[in-house]
């Protein structure tokens, strides 16, 4: 038996990736339903994986699970539009920026991309100022809780069971395997775990018997503030400017209603808060307008927030996925996910594959 703790996105696709492969499967979860954590709290944007180094993990699975995550939407009619995005430079800097895009995504093998200067990203989008662009035609939107309904029915159909309200407090070592704690002291014992706890990540794994504390990693929250707009769709396509330290910068995304959202911008925290500041909003009319100029005075309205569980903070480099498993830290049986942020929900199924083949299952 293989306990999954954490039934976000990425908790639900390796669970139904052990469920498929044979294993009995329980993925555990604290709260009372499936991703009401980070996975309910996102973009829904499948992204084609030009951002991040090659060869790293971010990369890899990015790039490996948008293509299966497709095919998946396709398979389980997940509600999924390919509609691609540009990412725009204002200036002739950024153009540096775009085009330094555009080599890390071929090099990292991203289908569907090419530069265009700012008159042919124009008679794509109408609305759109800028000084170039770079078409990316293999990002996409999907319905994020579709898909975790799609996974869930995966792991069921394959004998799999979900726990709710289920937070699991210590992990101990036995001689039949692992002793997970639930509750006041209920226990159940399993033969392996993987811990894709999110924001609980590094909680539960300094509560791991024999799990070396100098290998948890700090956790860092990055809270990310979005606004809806109102009024029709100016765009077709997803918009995003030139990236900025902590993320991707204020984009415009799409939901599959074709309703414009903007965000999200980073925002430091010491502890989870969901609030969306209207105040933020000038800085966001501000961003906006480097690329949609029109923009009308009191277009936006505040309306929701994420938080990513970063691994590095301000001034630093980004972190790549950290996944820790029997080969780094030498406990049989157990893979710690640290980090998983953006691109998360792409790369699930991906990392699902990672995290079986890490178990040798």
């Amino acid at each position: 038996m293989v306990l999954v703790v954490g039934a976000g996105v990425v908790g639900l696709a390796i669970g139904r990736e052990l469920a498929l492969r044979g294993h009995e499967v329980i993925v555990a979860e604290a709260e009372g339903g499936i991703g009401t954590g980070v996975s309910s709290r996102n973009s829904e944007v499948i992204h084609a994986g030009m951002y991040y180094p090659t060869g790293s993990s971010r990369a890899r699975h990015c790039v490996e699970g948008r293509r299966r995550l497709y095919a998946f939407c396709e398979s389980h009619g997940v509600p999924h539009a390919k509609i691609g995005k540009l990412i725009v430079a204002a200036t002739e800097l950024e153009g540096g920026k775009i085009a330094a895009i555009h080599a890390q995504g071929l090099a990292n093998g991203v289908e569907g991309l090419s530069l265009l200067d700012g008159a042919e990203a124009r008679r794509l989008e109408p609305n759109l100022t800028c000084h170039a662009a770079l078409l990316s035609t293999e990002t996409g939107i999907v319905d994020s809780h579709a898909l975790m309904l799609a996974l869930q029915g995966d792991i069921e159909g394959a004998g799999g069971a979900l726990a709710f309200n289920t937070p699991i407090s210590r992990l101990t070592r036995s001689p039949e395997g692992w002793v997970a704690r639930f509750g006041d002291a209920e226990e159940i014992t399993v033969d392996a775990v993987v811990n894709a706890a999110s924001f609980g990540a590094q909680g539960l794994a300094r509560a791991t018997e024999g799990y070396p504390e100098a290998r948890v990693p700090r956790l860092v929250l990055a809270k990310g503030n979005y606004f809806g707009c109102t009024g029709r769709p100016a765009f077709s396509r997803l918009i995003y400017p030139a990236p900025v330290e902590g993320g991707l910068g204020i984009h415009l995304t799409l939901d599959l209603a074709g309703r414009m959202r903007f965000g999200p911008d980073v925002e430091w925290i010491d502890a989870p808060d969901y609030e969306v500041d209207p105040g933020r909003g000038g800085l966001f009319y501000a961003a906006i307008r480097r690329y949609w100029p029109a923009l009308p005075d009191g277009g936006l309205v505040p309306d929701y927030a994420g938080i990513r569980p970063k691994l590095s903070g301000p001034g630093e480099g980004a972190a790549d996925f950290l996944i820790d498993g029997p080969a780094e830290h030498g406990l049989p049986g157990l893979v710690h996910l640290f980090g998983i942020e953006s691109p998360g929900l792409t790369s699930s199924l991906s990392l699902a594959q990672d995290v079986a083949d890490r178990l040798g299952a």
